[in-house]
Order: C-alpha cells, then structure tokens, then sequence
C-alpha cells in the first residue's frame, strides 16, 4: 500500500511537469532542488560532511554554495529524468553535444566491447540516452529502486531511447555477455558497496569501499575502459565528453586494488571540474 501512495503521488507530479513547457519544467525542477534543501535535512547533513571532509581546501562559505547549487542540479536532473522521452531531435541538435566519439569506434574496434566508465555527475542519464540515438546499444549497470513501482517508471524512460538495463546485484553474466557481443556496458562506479563486496581503496583521499568487478573484469579479457561523463552548462545543455580508452594490466589481487584506485582517481578528477554536479547526498564514504 506504501508503495502505491508513494507511486500516485509520483505519477500526479510526473504528470505535472510532464505537461508543462520545457522552461517552465525546468524552472519548477530548480525550485524542488531548493526546496529539499531546506526539508531533506539528513540529506543536507550527509552532503555537507561529504564536501568538508573531500574538499578541506575550500572555505566552509564555498562550500555551502557548492551544496546548494548541488540540490538545485539534483531537482532539474529530477525533472528531466521524468520528461526523458520527450527529448526530440531539435533538443538533441540544440541542448546535447558529444565530443570523443572516435574513442568509443576505436575501443570497440578490438571486438570485445568495452566499459564506459562514468558516475552520478551531471545529468547523468543524458549520455546514455544520447549514445543510443547516434546508433548504439548501450546497457547500464544499475541497483533497482526500493519502489518497484517508480523504478519501474524510470526503467521505462531508461528504455525509451533502446538502452538496457542490468540489475546490479546479480548481473556479472549479462554484462559478459553484453560485452561479448562488443557493446557497451555503462558503469556507474562512484557508489558505496558492502564490505564484503568490495575494496577499499581512496576517493577524494579517504578509503572508499568500491566494487571491483569491472577492474577483475576488465583484467581477465582485457577489455577497453572509456571514460564518459556529463556536465550541466550553466543554460541548461548536455556536455558528454567520451574520453580515450585505456586497458588495465597486472594480475592478483594487488593488481585489482590499484586498478580499482586508478579508476576511482578518473571518477574523481571529473568530479573535481564541477563538484556541484555529484551526487555528495550518498553515503559514499562508510566502514
């Protein structure tokens, strides 16, 4: 029953902004982003001890601006994620640009597939959506909602444009053999996983446990990892920057650990460009 209160509710605002115009849209998901600032205080609090301990360098004043442009870019990602079918050509031409897209033909030029490499940055969903309209079958690694109600509404929006989607939690098969058919399997990496299910190894200078299937993966049949990510411009437009493709070496556990460093460095030096834009409300950093 919680499920379903939670889910109309949803639906009735998706509705919302679903019938207004894009600018209005947009403006209401810069208004919600503010407006949870001031009500998701534990959110507030997590983000908040996240950015001090991260970025010491910066001034507890600078910071504070880097949190609430941070909720307000959260609340328009909101929005667009709720409106993401209805992106048309024009908006594609207008609002959306991809550079490096011959690293992407030079890496599945080896016939293995390979990993885009990316994170909770910018309007994250953006690229994806943009690499199935320029003629790939991306599939994306992704952990399921709580609601399966709502993720059942984002996983429609997801597939819209022809992506695919993998459940996190047991998909180690699909995405080899995703690969095998020498596509590209998408990676959010910036995420906390259990103990048990990871390595500890540093992000922004403190050890963050993080999943190191992709590094044994991408070791083991030497697939090619690109770098993808997205950046909000300050009017409101897409930049998906595909970054050069690079293989990782070495063997045994050793190996993984400083594979699995390495690839949280790139995460973070993206982040690094315009922190406002990362997901600084999750956990990242736990024992």
């Amino acid at each position: 029953m919680r499920n379903w209160l939670e889910y109309l509710l949803f639906i009735m605002l998706a509705s919302l902004v679903r019938a207004l115009p894009q600018r209005a849209a947009l403006a209401v998901g810069r208004y919600l982003g503010g407006l949870a600032r001031h009500c998701q205080l534990r959110r507030v609090a997590i983000a908040r001890d996240n950015l001090a301990n991260a970025l010491p360098e910066l001034s507890p004043a600078a910071r504070e601006t880097i949190l609430a442009d941070n909720f307000v870019n959260l609340g328009t990602n909101f929005v667009e994620m709720l409106r993401l079918d209805m992106i048309t050509d024009e908006d594609l031409h207008n609002r959306y640009t991809l550079t490096g897209k011959e690293h992407i033909d030079a890496a599945l030029s080896h016939g293995r597939g390979a990993i885009l490499l990316t994170g909770h940055l910018g309007f994250w969903e953006a690229g994806g959506y943009l690499l199935t309209r320029i003629g790939y079958r991306p599939a994306f690694v992704a952990k399921p909602m709580r609601n399966p109600l709502v993720d059942g509404y984002f996983r429609r929006m997801r597939e819209a444009s022809g992506s695919s989607y993998i459940d996190s939690r047991r998909g180690a098969r699909r995405i080899l053999r995703t690969l095998q058919e020498n596509r590209l399997v998408g990676v959010l990496m910036d995420q906390h996983v259990r103990r048990q299910d990871g390595v500890e190894v540093p992000f922004f200078g403190r050890l963050a446990w993080t999943t190191p299937i992709i590094t044994e993966m991408a070791m083991k049949y030497q697939v090619p990892v690109i770098p993808a990510f997205t950046w909000r411009t300050k009017d409101d437009c897409h930049e998906v920057i595909i970054q050069p493709y690079f293989f990782l070496e070495g063997r045994g556990n050793d190996a993984v650990r400083e594979n699995t460093a390495r690839l949280n460095r790139v995460i973070e030096e993206a982040v690094r460009r315009d922190p406002a834009q990362w997901f600084w409300v999750h956990r990242r950093w736990r024992g």
